[in-house]
């Protein structure tokens, strides 16, 4: 090796060692102002993978449970609503029969108030009658009613069973006294006849129609009306005195054509209600018209015999169309008075009027003076 050679300098081992460059620190968290450990990054809130499903049961359950509380509604107004029906179909075939039964007792009261009728011809006219209403009680036994109604509705045939068997009775106590020559002992013995058909009118009356009232409260039904039915309007006709005068007149008019004596009506009085003030025909009348205005007409019987269909006719001067109304006493007993109420009336207000009542006379009234009267009258407000 040259001089030139050792003199070159190897320090390629000398050289420090190449430290590699340092590593870029890496960013860390702010330590929090608290000196704790590093604050960590926000993370996104997430949803819970189960919570969505979660929402939708809960949706749908609710939804179940609505729908279950809207059918159960409308199940119940369903079955509200067949009720009624039920009930009020079962009124309207009980109706048809109670105005049919109505009817007959008028046929009946027109039967024994007719004048000159003989007694053969009477008794067949009861006979059909009592044929009439037992077939009422028939069509009544095919009506299947409501079940908590079958307690009244078997009353119901009962009194129309009861009708029937009455009338049948009243033909053979007709047949029976034909040829009596006591006429209170036969009275007596139609008047009791008689009274079974008032009893069927008080036991239709408690037992069917009362009676299904209150059922139909019981089971919450409204807006459904029970029928009325009456066969004797006027209960007086049941009495002996009142099947007597019948016996009198009947058996008179075989002979005559009318039985002979005085006969008469009157009229008593005139009364404005609810004052309770007595009309008079020499002085002007002033009368509250209030809402619950009405007129009491007092009838007598001046004669000497029973009287029946007495016609009383109340009417009030008006413009353009006079107000006017008619009322029926059925029977009236000689020497006995009946009141008859004249309402819904509509007079003028403020202007002096007139009103006039007037009775129909009855066969073989002779003296018609007393059976109308007019009186001057202003209806006041206050």
């Amino acid at each position: 090796m040259s001089e030139h050679d050792s003199d070159i300098e190897f320090d390629f081992f000398d050289e420090p060692e190449t430290e590699e460059a340092p590593e870029r620190e890496r960013e860390r968290p702010p330590r929090r102002p608290d000196g704790g450990g590093p604050r960590r990054p926000p993370r996104n809130v997430r949803t819970p993978a189960g919570f969505v499903p979660m929402l939708r049961l809960a949706g749908l359950i609710a939804f179940v449970i609505l729908a279950v509380i809207v059918l159960v509604f409308l199940a119940r107004g369903c079955a509200s609503s067949s009720k009624h029906s039920t009930y009020a179909n079962y009124m309207n075939n009980v109706q048809g029969i109670a105005n049919d039964s109505t009817q007959i007792g008028h046929e009946l009261n027109t039967a024994l108030t007719t004048t000159g009728i003989k007694e053969n011809a009477l008794e067949a006219r009861i006979r059909g009658l009592a044929g009439q209403q037992q077939q009422l009680a028939n069509q009544a036994s095919s009506i299947h009613p409501p079940g908590p109604l079958h307690s009244e509705h078997a009353h119901l045939i009962e009194v129309l069973q009861l009708r029937a068997a009455g009338l049948s009775r009243l033909a053979d106590a007709f047949a029976v006294t034909a040829t009596s020559k006591n006429a209170s002992a036969a009275g007596r013995l139609l008047a009791n006849q008689t009274k079974l058909l008032v009893a069927s009118d008080v036991n239709w009356d408690f037992y069917f129609r009362d009676a299904s009232k209150r059922e139909l409260q019981n089971q919450n039904v409204t807006g459904v009306q029970v029928p009325d039915s009456t066969m004797v309007p006027n209960p007086d006709l049941a009495s002996s005195t009142a099947m007597t005068a019948v016996w009198r007149r009947l058996h008179g008019s075989v002979a005559t054509g009318q039985p002979g004596g005085k006969h008469g009506s009157a009229l008593v009085s005139v009364t404005a209600l609810p004052d309770n003030k007595q009309l008079s025909t020499t002085g002007e009348n002033t009368v509250t018209a209030s809402t619950d205005l009405a007129f009491r007409v007092a009838v007598m019987n001046s004669g000497n015999f029973q009287e029946f269909d007495i016609k009383v006719t109340l009417t009030i001067a008006k413009t353009p169309a006079p107000v006017k109304q008619t009322k029926t006493i059925s029977v009236i007993n000689a020497g006995q008075t009946e009141n008859v109420t004249f309402t819904n009336l509509s007079p003028p207000f403020g202007v002096p009027t007139t009103l006039k009542v007037d009775v129909q006379p009855v066969p073989g009234e002779a003296n018609v003076s007393n059976n109308s009267a007019e009186y001057r009258v202003i209806f006041s407000l206050a």
